[in-house]
């Protein structure tokens, strides 16, 4: 007698819990977006394939509303989609618009490739980039990335932007790395003082080869406040040099920011711990030269801003 009692309340149970599930379902199939799902395919569904299909439509319409509540789904980042499978009703699942723009952002993200630059240059705009008393860098800049756009295997000489501290050279720099990663263009920043010593520190663990070759091939290539620091002959000539150099020979995009104008940089690398070098001194800016043409950037000191 107890077993038969036993076995009467679980039959009653799934007999709850079928009509609970049965009801679960009848709402599920009345959920709009499944009754045009099952209206475009009238044709290849039956009333059996339909019902078979149960399971699968109640965790379309769970997703979806989980998806809609902002709670976890079963596939963060990925919305379902009712499909046709072997002539059954399935769920798919597709990345929502929120997923693919983090992707994308990301992807912008990486084809900037950032060493020691201020975090603000990854936020940086061309269209906020405000032209009072730099309307002719930001005129110059345009033109670059139109032109690169237009023909990215083309040589296109770059930009050298002087000026005082603070008047947005980096920033501009950071703008047209951003516009490039838009089209799908690679782009490397590098802040050459702190480069200059991550080379010299390089010496001891046997890889300074490897490291100026990553910097010297670099599709478009970011020297940022070179002549800020005092350069060494071996950084000037086996680093600077070398990577000016195989840029120079294959034509590859390189801007450079500083404090100093051209022929003010050229004076700061005549000195050196070799002495006063104006041949070698010139000849790293024969090839700046080449790379880039000045264009002064003027203005007050930003930073000083409130």
């Amino acid at each position: 007698m107890e077993n038969m009692g036993k076995d009467l309340t679980d039959y009653m149970n799934r007999q709850k819990l079928n009509q609970q599930f049965n009801k679960l379902v009848e709402d599920a199939l009345n959920d709009s977006d499944v009754q045009a799902f099952i209206q475009a395919n009238k044709d290849r569904l039956s009333q059996e394939t339909v019902t078979r299909s149960a399971a699968k439509i109640y965790e379309y319409v769970i997703e979806k509303k989980k998806l809609a509540n902002g709670q976890t789904t079963l596939a963060p980042g990925y919305a379902p989609k009712l499909v046709l499978n072997n002539h059954f009703i399935d769920v798919s699942y597709e990345p929502t618009a929120s997923l693919l723009q983090e992707r994308e952002q990301a992807a912008l993200h990486a084809r900037v490739k950032s060493i020691n630059m201020p975090r603000d240059i990854e936020q940086a705009k061309i269209d906020s980039y405000d032209p009072t008393n730099r309307f002719d860098a930001l005129i110059k800049a345009t033109a670059f990335i139109g032109a690169y756009r237009q023909a990215p295997h083309d040589f296109h000489q770059a930009l050298y932007l002087s000026g005082q501290f603070g008047v947005g050279k980096t920033y501009l720099l950071g703008a047209i790395a951003n516009e490039l990663a838009l089209s799908g263009f690679e782009t490397t920043l590098i802040h050459f003082p702190t480069f200059a010593v991550e080379m010299k520190n390089a010496i001891g663990q046997n890889n300074v080869l490897e490291k100026v070759n990553v910097i010297k091939k670099a599709p478009i290539l970011m020297i940022d406040d070179i002549g800020a620091d005092a350069m060494s002959a071996w950084v000037r000539d086996e680093v600077l040099g070398i990577i000016l150099q195989y840029r120079m020979q294959e034509q590859l995009a390189t801007f450079f920011s500083s404090n100093f104008t051209m022929t003010e940089l050229e004076t700061h690398l005549t000195t050196s711990n070799q002495g006063d070098e104006p041949v070698k001194a010139a000849r790293i800016m024969q090839r700046v030269r080449y790379l880039a043409q000045e264009i002064e950037v003027g203005g007050q000191n930003r930073r000083l801003q409130p």
